[in-house]
């Protein structure tokens, strides 16, 4: 069963907002814990000590963890209580089926409506994160470093999605990314090494302006990734959740 760090202090984040509830406060710190994997897949939480630690009641915290639920991150069952959601292998591929179409659909958008600024801008990102993952594999990067490199990774994909100018369309793709993140950040931490330029050359392709190019490049850069994905996430053959969560008890 996890609750966060030990020690008995509330690590309650201050408000984002100043008319924040203590409700989203607690939403805000699970999610961050989830997508930190600090709570992995598979893993207990406890409504009464999570509360105890943020110093809340527990209605607070169970609305919390209900709206996670509702999101997909967080699953409860009578009897069992409330996890971190572990996904099937069918359930991961039919999330990557969903990115795919969102995905595809941006970079079509991308490639007839981004600026000449706008497509230098993608170039130099793509660079960054290939040379950030090229530093991870030389330096053995920790868990930080890791989770820097995610998250930049993900404001890639989304800065493609903002420019396309759609703005549903960018916040469907970052719930997918936030869910996926939250199932797959400790197998998609071992997905290396990556081919060279990998970014990059999705970048090229972005920003080539022809959306029949784009589409192709995306759908290509998402495949490689759910295949690496499954072959670390499942064992052979199966559909046994390979990885060990960490910290779970």
């Amino acid at each position: 069963m996890i609750s966060g760090p030990p020690g008995g202090r509330s690590l309650l984040p201050a408000p984002a907002h100043a008319d924040d509830t203590l409700a989203q406060r607690a939403y805000r710190l699970v999610r961050e814990r989830i997508l930190k994997g600090v709570y992995p897949p598979g893993a207990a939480l406890s409504r009464r000590r999570l509360a105890d630690e943020l110093g809340m009641s527990l209605l607070p915290v169970a609305e919390a963890l209900q709206r996670l639920v509702n999101e997909g991150l967080l699953e409860s069952r009578p009897r069992v209580g409330t996890r971190v959601r572990q996904p099937s292998r069918e359930e991961i591929r039919d999330r990557y089926t969903l990115r795919e179409a969102l995905e595809s659909q941006s970079a079509r958008l991308f490639a007839e409506r981004a600026t000449r600024a706008q497509k230098a801008e993608i170039l130099r990102m793509a660079k960054k994160l290939d040379q950030y993952y090229l530093r991870w594999e030389k330096l053995q990067a920790d868990s930080e470093h890791r989770l820097a490199v995610r998250r930049y990774h993900v404001r890639f994909h989304l800065r493609i999605a903002e420019i396309s100018g759609s703005p549903l369309l960018r916040q469907a793709i970052e719930r997918e990314q936030d869910l996926l993140f939250s199932w797959l950040s400790d197998t998609a931490a071992q997905v290396h090494p990556l081919p060279p330029r990998y970014h990059s050359e999705l970048a090229e392709a972005l920003c080539s302006g022809d959306p029949l190019r784009a589409d192709a490049a995306i759908r290509a850069h998402i495949r490689y990734a759910l295949d690496e994905l499954l072959k670390l996430a499942f064992t052979p053959n199966g559909n046994r959740w390979r990885m060990t969560p960490r910290g779970a008890a």
